[in-house]
């Protein structure tokens, strides 16, 4: 066996026998359902952990992660989690978070080439260029990737909310909310960006799909 491998397979014994220790017959729960109340969309980047930086155990959050956590339209995965999440697991709140810091969206700032990521990160540029205003006040490089860390997450939470599964189980009445936070690496903590959206109401008429 890969020495690396034979370490982390060492590494989940330990961890198996503690979490046991700690949690008496959690895996005979965790075997017989899955039942969390969130679902987490977030960056891929190692050091942004769903479930460790909300103290949450296996079990209570759903996880979805990407390259600078994007939601885009034509992205059956991210779409084929949502619709899962939201009409077999009935989760009742999608978070959305991002990072400070984020190398998907500093990658989508500069004009090197990166490779195929490219295409992924360019509706990141798109949203840049949408809201150019916004950037006029920064003073630094690090001040205008923070910021745009920020409205991506804004406009991932828009793009979840546009998805026909979101506001079909708004119609039906669902309790369904959908959150934007973004979290900062350096001091472990998250930051509400307060654009929760809990209804159709709330979203552009122009994405709003009408009722018959």
């Amino acid at each position: 066996m890969n020495l690396r491998i034979e370490e982390l397979i060492n590494s989940n014994k330990q961890w198996a026998a503690q979490f046991e220790a700690n949690n008496p017959g959690i895996f005979d729960k965790l075997v017989k359902q899955q039942n969390p109340e969130y679902l987490w969309i977030g960056c891929s980047d190692s050091r942004v952990p769903a479930n460790t930086i909300v103290g949450l155990q296996p079990g209570e959050v759903f996880v979805h992660r990407n390259i600078a956590n994007l939601v885009n339209h034509s992205d059956l995965n991210v779409l084929s989690v949502i619709e899962f999440a939201v009409k077999v697991l009935k989760v009742k709140d999608i978070i959305l978070c991002g990072h400070y810091g984020c190398g998907g969206v500093q990658a989508a700032l500069e004009r090197s080439e990166h490779g195929i990521v490219d295409n992924w990160l360019r509706v990141i540029k798109d949203t840049y260029r949408a809201n150019m205003k916004h950037f006029h006040e920064v003073e630094s490089e690090k001040e205008e990737l923070d910021l745009l860390c920020e409205i991506n997450v804004v406009e991932q939470v828009r793009n979840i909310c546009h998805t026909s599964i979101v506001q079909n189980a708004w119609l039906a009445g669902d309790k369904l909310s959908v959150h934007g936070v973004i979290y900062c690496i350096g001091d472990g903590l998250l930051k509400d960006l307060e654009v929760t959206t809990s209804s159709i109401d709330e979203i552009e008429s122009i994405y709003q799909i009408q009722t018959k």
